[in-house]
């Protein structure tokens, strides 16, 4: 079968869309993913997602401004879809933050290839079980989904969608809201500890309060994350299952 170069062109558009939304998800496109399998991936995807109808070989091809506007077009299309999963991952990542900053643990930054970020120890774990759970829920499988009803919303190389900037403003809230609710219960029980040791130190000022206060918050705040994990849990398995619809809300008009 002949390929023709509008076909080819077309090919490279709907690559250059999937690889945009791919590239936010740590999972499908982190940075720990060499990148010739994340090419791989997107070239695949690109070839099963789309159903080839075959031009005819006369079909006449962009002009090079054209075809690099169309380029340019996908990208954006992706990059704004792409969005939901960079706010979906970034609240897991917030909320690691809190809790390691009262813990202890905030002090002791280690780099994390996942992101590309440094964080500290309680942030790598939450961000690691936040990936594990996402690929036992299938969350892989939604985001691919998601990138094939894009082309039913958006078609290829078509103007570009300029959705109410509320809408990702409203979702950049709810992350951030969301972020903060996990982190509570950690949050609250260290909040508690430091107006123990205030008191402590009022009532004993003898105590050393700062040794014995620095193993007392990190224990507690290991216990703490432990059972906040309850509360988590149900909380990330409702922001995965959402991350699709959430990717489209942002593409449609």
């Amino acid at each position: 079968m002949l390929i023709s170069v509008a076909q080819a062109q077309i090919f490279f558009m709907v690559f250059t869309r999937i690889m945009a939304m791919v590239l936010p998800v740590p999972v499908l496109g982190g940075q720990t993913i060499p990148t010739q399998v994340r090419i791989a991936l997107g070239i695949i995807l690109s070839a099963i997602l789309i159903p080839w109808t075959p031009l005819p070989a006369e079909a006449e091809a962009l002009g090079l401004f054209a075809f690099a506007g169309g380029i340019f077009r996908e990208l954006i299309v992706g990059s704004i879809a792409g969005m939901a999963s960079v706010l979906t991952f970034g609240a897991i990542q917030m909320t690691g933050e809190l809790m390691g900053i009262g813990s202890g643990f905030g002090s002791g930054r280690v780099f994390n290839p996942t992101l590309g970020e440094s964080g500290s120890a309680v942030d790598q774990f939450f961000i690691m079980v936040g990936m594990l759970l996402f690929v036992v829920m299938n969350g892989h499988h939604v985001v691919i989904q998601a990138i094939h009803k894009s082309f039913e919303i958006v078609a290829v190389n078509q103007p570009v969608p300029f959705s109410d900037p509320e809408t990702l403003v409203r979702m950049a809230a709810q992350m951030i809201a969301t972020g903060v609710q996990m982190a509570l219960p950690v949050v609250g029980a260290l909040l508690l500890a430091d107006l123990t040791l205030g008191l402590l130190a009022r009532v004993a000022p003898q105590v050393q309060v700062y040794f014995l206060g620095l193993p007392l918050k990190i224990g507690l705040g290991m216990l703490a994350v432990a059972f906040s994990f309850t509360i988590a849990i149900p909380m990330m398995q409702r922001m995965f299952q959402s991350v699709g619809p959430r990717m489209l809300e942002l593409i449609t008009r």
